[in-house]
């Protein structure tokens, strides 16, 4: 088992100060895999004033200098990839080939492409007789969560140490082995002392001291919707620029001209994606009245293929979820469906058959859900879908809308034009038409109580810029 108790600071693995340790579990058979020493709010401070000192300078390096040392940190993530998936993999409980492609794969991905974005110096504009320019925003604090733990470390850090910041990244508690893991890249690729610091904790003691600590000109946040409003109220005492990317109730809206087939088996295999561990994912399928038996009986045949398993084993579908905590909240909000009316098609909240062991949670349908329902209106971060039945377009864009979040979203239909025209009016930051691929260039980022900003691509590097006007 791995103890690590050091954070890294200013260039060098420094001791953590906080008086808390976090066991991180292998979430297929719950043993213990590493054990993390927190950090305090005085490592944060000593973080910051790291990041402050060497921003004067990483800032006025030449952006094909910050480009080489991304492309540096890429090649390591490379190198390492596969340790990077099973770590992840065990940690979270995503299937080892799809952990080696999104959680390994794509934080890689993510560096070569801020690499290029940091490669082109950010662009001078006339206007009259003032220049305007962009400039680095200074120094930055990321918080990051436990579903992609490196995805979303990636998404952050990069973009802002290619954008000329410096940073203090807190990774999560549950799942923070991939962060060492970056730290020891990042170390061995030759970044200025300072530029990279990585302070371990929880959000009460670590988070909340980044979020308020007066030396940090940014916070970029994501996770809980709710804790992303702690974290608005600690950052507006320093009005602080902020980047939250928070939790969804994403729909996906099957048409009546649509494969329905296809349709269903498409967003039952996005809405478990992760264990349903994914705050994008299309938790709420709405279907036209007429055929809703068929979609109904489609998704529960397609859930049923899910097969639950060990996150290491290839023959496993549907791995874990995170931790012993998430798995009850998940079996919560699936008893609370059933008390609240809705029909349960497949699943339910009991431990799956020959799985004693493991943080696993059966894969969920439940049809007869009406918006009012909370498994309808609440994030359950599961393996859980709800089937809901519309009357006409216009009430499945009533549908699709009628919840606090805009994250993302889906529409099926023979007619593309229809579908864009439907995908239009959807409140919602990013929406698949016809199970579109994911582009990790194009900008990510939610409506509503779902954040503000964007990440990923061109807009998520200038999330990191401030813009000067200068008078001639």
């Amino acid at each position: 088992m791995k103890t690590l108790d050091k954070n890294y600071v200013g260039g060098r693995w420094a001791p953590a100060t906080g008086t808390e340790t976090f066991d991180v579990h292998n979430s297929s058979t719950e043993e213990v895999m590493a054990r993390v020493k927190s950090g305090s709010a005085a490592d944060v401070d000593e973080a910051v004033k790291a990041a402050r000192a060497a921003f004067d300078g990483w800032s006025r390096t030449s952006p094909g200098e910050r480009a080489d040392c991304l492309q540096r940190i890429q090649a390591g993530l490379a190198a390492r990839g596969q340790e990077i998936a099973e770590t992840v993999a065990k940690e979270v409980g995503m299937p080892l080939a799809l952990s080696a492609m999104i959680q390994s794969g794509l934080p890689t991905l993510t560096f070569g492409g801020a690499a290029a974005f940091a490669r082109e110096p950010p662009r001078e504009e006339t206007i009259g007789n003032s220049v305007v320019v962009r400039e680095p925003v200074g120094v930055v604090g990321c918080i990051t969560p436990w579903n992609y733990p490196l995805h979303q470390i990636a998404a952050k850090v990069a973009p802002a140490i290619g954008a000329g910041c410096t940073v203090v990244l807190k990774p999560t508690e549950v799942a923070p082995l991939s962060a060492f893991i970056l730290a020891e890249i990042i170390d061995a690729a030759g970044l200025p002392p300072g530029v990279f610091n990585l302070v371990s904790g929880d959000g009460p003691t670590v988070g909340e001291a980044i979020a308020g600590h007066p030396g940090i000109d940014m916070v970029s946040f994501t996770g809980s919707t709710r804790a992303g409003k702690r974290v608005s109220e600690l950052a507006s005492k320093t009005v602080k620029r902020l980047a939250l990317e928070l939790g969804g109730k994403s729909a996906n809206v099957i048409l009546d001209d649509a494969d329905l087939a296809k349709a269903v088996r498409g967003g039952v295999q996005n809405c478990f994606l992760n264990s349903g561990q994914t705050c994008s994912a299309w938790t709420r399928m709405l279907v036209p009245r007429s055929k809703y038996a068929d979609a109904v009986k489609l998704a529960k045949e397609t859930a049923e293929a899910f097969t639950p398993g060990d996150a290491m084993d290839p023959a496993s579908k549907l791995g874990p979820l995170v931790s012993k905590r998430q798995q009850e909240r998940v079996r919560g909000y699936i008893r609370k469906g059933i008390e609240e009316g809705a029909t349960l098609a497949t699943g339910g909240p009991e431990q799956p058959q020959g799985l004693p062991k493991g943080y696993f949670v059966r894969p969920t349908v439940f049809s007869n859900v009406v918006t009012t329902m909370t498994i309808a209106q609440e994030e359950i971060f599961g393996p859980v879908l709800c089937v809901m039945a519309y009357d006409g377009e216009e009430d499945a864009i009533r549908l699709a809308n009628d919840t606090i979040y805009g994250l993302a979203g889906g529409v099926w239909s023979a007619d593309v034009e229809r579908a864009k025209r439907v995908a239009r009016r959807m409140r919602t930051g990013q929406v698949d038409i016809n199970g579109g691929n994911f582009n990790p260039m194009a900008p990510f980022g939610g409506y509503k109580q779902s954040g503000r900003g964007r990440e990923l691509g061109k807009h998520g590097f200038d999330e990191y810029l401030e813009t000067k006007s200068i008078q001639l």
